[in-house]
């Protein structure tokens, strides 16, 4: 099982509930960034190319509980920077597991060992470690020697003390199809609780522009990846809506939903994807009613958009698209 059944039954019923009071734009999963400061400076992300006064602030425990309360999202990820530097990210965490939320922690690993110790397991509460590939690769998009081995040594580690652990890979043009299968292979070895994947795109701020995806490299590219798993000949376990893979290989043609996973951060909420630095808004109330969101999309012809298939503008779509009649059954299979 990727999707824990609790998160897919408590996710489904506030899809139901939004519907039900006829909201026709509510978000899935809030991109809660604490802080932006990292111990990594990976060349396809660039969040530390902010201003050092901007590196130095982190958002407190209490903002991140009022920015959730705001948005209502049932899940809420964690990504930064890297939230195992701020120094208060146990009480954040502990704050968000209170509320019911299922909070992810993404985390490149480098401190996770020595931090477990401050959490506690709850099907509430997933690592997301970073890891792009085996060794040689992972380490190449990190721009650091060693990281792999450390990641995978604390990924050990925190399944050894009862906490739900998933991947979180980033897959960039120059990837060896073949090799990521071999990853796939590897980190199901390692008994974690799923894999997530998704298509690099060109974060605006990341220092290299190169090796982001074009949309139809992007589907050539994961037909190819995922040939046996969609043959059945690999049980690789995904924490996806199966129907986001179908999207990324071309059998699903979405639209974005890019309020589905809206970005909050120590600058406030990010218009109108942390993919796009177009300013910010200090309320998720401002960002709703104010954004145009004709101007977003892949079919909008905004051509910052013209190649994203980005998890965060598509995997609300296809879990919207779950409750579509004729999907129903295969997510549901999923789960199983």
């Amino acid at each position: 099982m990727g999707v824990h059944i609790k998160q897919a039954v408590e996710v489904a019923t506030y899809i139901i509930s939004q519907r039900l009071q006829g909201k026709k734009r509510f978000p899935l999963t809030l991109m809660l960034e604490p802080l932006f400061r990292c111990n990594l400076a990976c060349s396809g992300c660039g969040k530390i190319q902010h201003p050092l006064e901007v590196l130095r602030k982190y958002l407190t425990p209490e903002e991140c509980f009022r920015a959730v309360e705001e948005c209502g999202a049932p899940i809420v990820a964690i990504p930064g920077g890297e939230p195992l530097l701020h120094p208060q990210i146990d009480e954040i965490v502990s704050g968000l597991v209170a509320r019911r939320k299922f909070v992810y922690l993404c985390t490149n690993g480098i401190l996770l060992e020595e931090n477990l110790h401050k959490f506690k397991p709850s099907p509430y509460f997933t690592f997301s470690v970073h890891l792009d590939g085996l060794r040689e690769w992972h380490d190449k998009c990190v721009d650091r020697k060693g990281v792999f081995d450390i990641a995978v040594k604390a990924i050990k580690a925190a399944k050894a003390k009862g906490f739900r652990v998933t991947t979180n890979t980033t897959i960039f043009e120059g990837v060896d199809p073949k090799e990521m299968q071999e990853f796939f292979d590897f980190v199901s070895s390692l008994g974690v609780d799923g894999m997530m994947i998704s298509p690099g795109y060109a974060y605006e701020w990341a220092p290299d522009q190169e090796h982001f995806l074009k949309r139809e490299q992007t589907r050539a590219l994961f037909r190819e990846i995922l040939a046996p798993y969609r043959a059945g000949q690999k049980k690789w376990n995904f924490n996806h809506n199966p129907l986001f893979l179908d999207f990324l290989v071309g059998e699903k043609d979405y639209e974005c939903t890019p309020w589905g996973m809206p970005s909050y951060s120590v600058l406030g909420w990010q218009k109108p994807c942390y993919l796009l630095n177009e300013g910010h808004y200090k309320t998720w109330q401002e960002l709703i009613d104010n954004t145009d969101w004709e101007k977003y999309g892949h079919k909008s012809g905004n051509p910052k958009c013209r190649d994203c298939m980005v998890h965060c503008g598509y995997e609300a779509t296809a879990a919207m698209d779950a409750f579509n009649p004729a999907n129903m059954v295969k997510a549901a299979s999923s789960l199983f």
